[in-house]
């Protein structure tokens, strides 16, 4: 966790200057629900991203 969170520090907050805390929270929910959760690559899933892996999943199952 701290290393996620000092990623989202380095990459995202010190590099915006925010004008509200809506537009920062905003800023912060497109970081994660959009990159983290969806595009990053994750070992767990053998180094794929989740929509990849959701894809071969879905691939398999209809074979």
């Amino acid at each position: 966790m701290e290393s996620f969170f000092a990623s989202v520090k380095t990459e995202l907050v010190l590099r915006t200057r925010f004008r509200s805390r809506r537009e920062a929270k905003a800023a912060l929910f497109e970081c994660i629900a959009i990159f983290c959760n969806r595009k990053r690559r994750h070992s767990s899933i053998g180094c794929r991203s989740p929509d990849q892996a959701w894809i071969d999943m879905a691939a398999a199952m209809a074979a």
